[in-house]
């Protein structure tokens, strides 16, 4: 596959998918998110990566959704359309970045926001560096609980998710850190260095003790009622679309 909206390097035994639409802040379409989940299969497949890094070109991480292609193209789906949609490109290849057999490392940098935020936190690490911030307004922005993905209380902690999601205000790369939710905290220039370092670290490991520490690790969560949780709220967040505060705020931002 030609790669257009990402970026598939392979640093062995580490592979690299960089988020590569720096003009528009790395927004997520749905070409980017095909890409990535198509890279990621193919970093899965190489027998010759142990670790995989997630990371963004240009001055930011990612701006999360898309949204200008979401109004664009998918602004009049019907429920069953957008249902089908978002558990494809939202629910299911979040997922899998959390089911992956191998490690892997979310590399941030300036915004990382809404569909971005949910992204990164589907790595079993996250390097960030300090100018980076979290982000998540879609509540405020769309009248709605417009999470597809509510990993935040499972990242930040109940009481720092609920603040993050009613307020809308950001958590900066210090703060992520001192809560748990930054794994390294560096420079900026360190950045690229440090999450590759970490990700050779980590390739340390024999592959097999790698797999099973990981998925003996997230079936904990699993235990604790994680994957229940992020299945029960997707339902929640598509009951959100319906209402009229979200259809308010679709059309303000639609011009009309």
């Amino acid at each position: 596959m030609a790669y257009e909206h990402i970026i598939y390097e392979t640093l062995r035994p580490v592979a690299r998918i960089w988020h590569n639409r720096p003009a528009q802040r790395n927004a997520e379409g749905t070409q980017l998110l095909d890409e990535l989940d198509h890279a990621l299969h193919e970093a899965l497949d190489d027998a010759g990566v142990k670790v995989i890094i997630i990371a963004g070109k240009g001055d930011q991480f990612s701006a999360g959704h898309d949204i200008k292609e979401g109004l664009a193209l998918r602004g009049n789906q019907t429920v069953e359309e957008r249902y089908a949609y978002e558990e494809r490109r939202y629910y299911d290849y979040c997922l899998r970045i959390w089911d992956a057999p191998k490690p892997t490392i979310a590399q941030v940098h300036g915004a990382c926001i809404a569909g971005a935020f949910m992204l990164a936190n589907m790595c079993d690490l996250l390097v960030a560096s300090e100018d980076a911030y979290f982000a998540d307004p879609v509540v405020k922005g769309f009248g709605a609980a417009a999470t597809e993905v509510l990993v935040h209380p499972w990242v930040l902690g109940l009481r720092k998710a609920k603040y993050m999601l009613h307020t809308g205000k950001p958590i900066s790369a210090k703060e992520g850190y001192d809560i748990g939710l930054v794994s390294e905290l560096v420079p900026r220039a360190e950045l690229e260095a440090a999450t590759l370092a970490l990700a050779e670290t980590i390739a340390q490991a024999p592959a097999m003790a790698l797999k099973l520490t990981k998925r003996a690790l997230n079936r904990t969560a699993d235990i604790q009622g994680f994957r229940n949780a992020l299945n029960a709220h997707f339902d929640t967040h598509q009951l959100s679309h319906a209402t009229e505060a979200m259809r308010t705020a679709l059309g303000a931002k639609k011009g009309g």
